[in-house]
């Protein structure tokens, strides 16, 4: 089950979107110390989810930010 659905992303502001992005971030970079120090993590899984829900949010906030482009 993923973090975050693509619909929910996109109802996003870009604002609450940047604020996720930290937070998913914040979170990836406290697993990966935890098993770089040798600890056991709880789920592993949760790392590969947390990485697609960055990818997400990320591609969701380039498709918004670039102009439309005309089908020929």
């Amino acid at each position: 089950m993923p973090i975050l659905r693509t619909k929910d992303i996109r109802a996003m502001s870009s604002e609450d979107r940047a604020k996720k992005l930290m937070e998913l971030r914040t979170e990836l970079l406290r697993m990966k110390t935890l098993v770089k120090a040798g600890g056991a993590v709880e789920n592993p899984a949760r790392v590969r989810e947390l990485r697609k829900a960055i990818a997400r949010i990320l591609t969701i906030e380039n498709e918004e930010s670039r102009p439309m482009r005309e089908k020929k």
